[in-house]
C-alpha cells in the first residue's frame, strides 16, 4: 500500500461519521465507559461496506476498508470484549497472562493499535474427543494474540460469509447443526431423492492446511497471517515449529478452514451438471460432509 493510499485511509478514518473509526487512538481508555452499542454500530457499518465492495469485485476497496476496520477503536474494543467473555478466558497462553481486570482490558485495547506486533508461540493442550476415543490437540494463543485474531476476524468474516458455499453450516453466524440436519432431510425426503449417501470427514483438516495456499488466497493482511501460522508451539517446555495447518483453538482458525473448503459445491456442480443425468448435492458442517449423488441409468 502506497503512502498516498495510507493517507487517504487515515483521512477517511478520522472523518467517519459517529466515530466509525472511533476516537483518538492515543486517548486513555476506561473499560466501563465504552459505549458498546455505538461500537457495534460502527463496526457493522464498515462490515456492510466490505460486503458491498466484495460483491462489486472492488478488491482494492475491500483492502482499504479492512485496513480501516482493523485499526478502528470500536473494533479493537469489541475484539478484546470477545476474548474476555469467551468461555476460554480462564485459560492463559504460554505467558500465563489473563485479561481479568478493567485495567488489563483497557491496556489490551491500546496494544492492538501497535504496528510492531509479534505473536507468542501457542500452548499445546489436549482435550478428550466427544466420542471418548482419543484426544484432540489444541493450540492456545496468548490473550493478546487472541484479541488480535478477533480484531482481524471482524474484517475477514464479512468476506467469508459473502463467498461461502450455500450449504456450509459449521462455524458460521446464524447457522447450526440443526440447519444442516434440516437440509439433509430436505434432500433425502423426496420421492426422487438420491439413493446413495457418502459421509466424509477430512482427516486432520486443521493441521494439514497448506500455509502457502492460505497466504496466497486468504483476503487479509498476509504479514499478520504468516506470523500466526509460523508462531510455533510449546509443549512440555519444548518448542516446535509449525509448518502446516492452522491451530485448533485459535479464534480465526474456523473461518480460515471454511475459506479453504469453500468452493466444493461449485466444483461438484460443474463436474456433475444436471442436464447430463447426474445430481450431486453437498452438505458440509466444518470438515464433515454428506455427499448425495443420484446418477441416472443412462
Amino acid at each position: 500500500m502506497t503512502t498516498a493510499q495510507r493517507t487517504g485511509i487515515r483521512r477517511e478514518l478520522e472523518a467517519a461519521p459517529n466515530g466509525a473509526a472511533g476516537a483518538n487512538l492515543r486517548q486513555a481508555i476506561e473499560w466501563h465507559s465504552i459505549n458498546w452499542r455505538q461500537a457495534k454500530g460502527n463496526v457493522r457499518r464498515l462490515q456492510r461496506r466490505i460486503v458491498q465492495a466484495q460483491q462489486q469485485g472492488r478488491k482494492r476497496k475491500v483492502r482499504s476498508l479492512q485496513f480501516i476496520l482493523t485499526r478502528s477503536y470500536s473494533a479493537r474494543c469489541l475484539a478484546v470484549r470477545r476474548v474476555v467473555e469467551n468461555p476460554g478466558r480462564r485459560t492463559a497462553g504460554v505467558d500465563g497472562q489473563r485479561l481479568d481486570t478493567p485495567e488489563k482490558k483497557s491496556l489490551a485495547v491500546e496494544k492492538l493499535s501497535a504496528e510492531d506486533y509479534q505473536p507468542q508461540p501457542l500452548k499445546r493442550v489436549y482435550i478428550t474427543k466427544k466420542n471418548g476415543k482419543g484426544r484432540r490437540p489444541l493450540g492456545i494463543p496468548a490473550m493478546e494474540d487472541r484479541a488480535r485474531q478477533a480484531l482481524h476476524l471482524l474484517a475477514l468474516e464479512p468476506i467469508a460469509e459473502t463467498t461461502a458455499d450455500p450449504n456450509s453450516y459449521g462455524f458460521r453466524k446464524e447457522r447450526s447443526v440443526a440447519d444442516a440436519i434440516e437440509q439433509c432431510f430436505t434432500l433425502l425426503a423426496r420421492t426422487n431423492s438420491p439413493q446413495w449417501i457418502l459421509e466424509g470427514d477430512i482427516q486432520s483438516c486443521f493441521d494439514e492446511i497448506s500455509h502457502e495456499w492460505l497466504l496466497s488466497h486468504i483476503p487479509m493482511d498476509r504479514a499478520i497471517l504468516k506470523k500466526w501460522l509460523t508462531a510455533g508451539v510449546i509443549e512440555r517446555e519444548s518448542f516446535s515449529l509449525t509448518t502446516t495447518g492452522t491451530p485448533q483453538g485459535g479464534i480465526i482458525s474456523p473461518v480460515l478452514m471454511n475459506l479453504t473448503l469453500d468452493g466444493l459445491e461449485s466444483l461438484l456442480a460443474k463436474r456433475f451438471p444436471k442436464q447430463r443425468g447426474h445430481c450431486v448435492k453437498l452438505v458440509r458442517f466444518a470438515d464433515d460432509f454428506y455427499d448425495t449423488p443420484r446418477i441416472s441409468d443412462q
